[in-house]
């Protein structure tokens, strides 16, 4: 039996780019049973963009707000997970656009045991504020005028994927596993606050509670747009929560949907 799926969609005061976000569901060839757009602290302009995409999608959207106290991406992934109640879970960005069979792919990859790390292709910073997905051919072009990165992707083989053991690659923005397997390591670690880390680290107890790595060669892709990189002044702590993380057997952390 196929799960119902919720797409948890990251976002932070950047409307315009996920109102194109937002546009990539009402397309996708298999519709998300949900949609909650995990927003961390943005102004007023983008719960008007999530409402108005809910009125003409047919499918929940839930908005989830937290207030605007530094990069909190962990934290307000735990609420939305909090919020939805979807069987399987897939995370991206408000700045990742979904290739229309998105949501296909990933439920083809569905599979006991496994976490799927997906790819993205990167669109650069001339198009980016133009860009929604135009079509194969269309693509094509932009590849060869070198507007996108990562075009190999575009090799579209549905259900095709490699294991990998390691960290390296792991990005949630475009990152899948069950509701069942994220509350058994209790979600995201909520100590990782400023950019970086907190998806790796999740990934780290993954594995150690016992989950494989699915990587999708050429499919389940999301457009990334070109934006400012965010602070990187808290990274060193981050990194060091990691290698704490990765020193360490416990797969369950206190900090995640679930406190102590």
């Amino acid at each position: 039996m196929t799960p119902s799926v919720a797409v948890i969609v990251t976002t932070y005061n950047a409307p315009l780019y996920l109102a194109k976000v937002l546009d990539g569901y009402i397309t996708q060839t298999r519709f998300p049973d949900e949609l909650i757009v995990a927003d961390d602290g943005s102004s007023a302009e983008t719960a008007e963009v999530v409402a108005a995409f809910a009125a003409k999608a047919n499918f929940t959207v839930r908005h989830v707000w937290q207030e605007d106290q530094g990069f909190r991406a962990a934290k307000i992934r735990n609420e939305a997970v909090k919020a939805s109640s979807a069987d399987y879970l897939l995370f991206t960005d408000g700045d990742c656009v979904p290739h229309p069979r998105f949501v296909e792919d990933h439920l083809r990859l569905v599979e006991a045991g496994w976490f799927v790390q997906g790819k993205r292709i990167l669109v650069k910073k001339d198009v980016a504020a133009v860009f929604s997905f135009p079509g194969f051919t269309r693509l094509l072009l932009m590849c060869m005028r070198r507007e996108l990165s990562g075009c190999h992707h575009l090799l579209r083989i549905p259900g095709v994927a490699l294991e990998k053991k390691g960290l390296r690659g792991i990005k949630t923005c475009n990152f899948a596993l069950s509701r069942k397997d994220l509350m058994a390591v209790n979600g995201f670690n909520e100590a990782f606050v400023g950019w970086g880390r907190e998806d790796a680290e999740l990934a780290n107890r993954l594995f150690k509670y016992g989950l494989r790595r699915k990587d999708p060669l050429f499919s389940a892709l999301v457009f990334h747009l070109w934006h400012r990189e965010n602070s990187r002044d808290n990274l060193a702590g981050n990194d060091e929560r990691l290698d704490a993380a990765v020193n360490d057997e416990v797969f369950f952390c206190k900090n995640g949907l679930l406190k102590d």
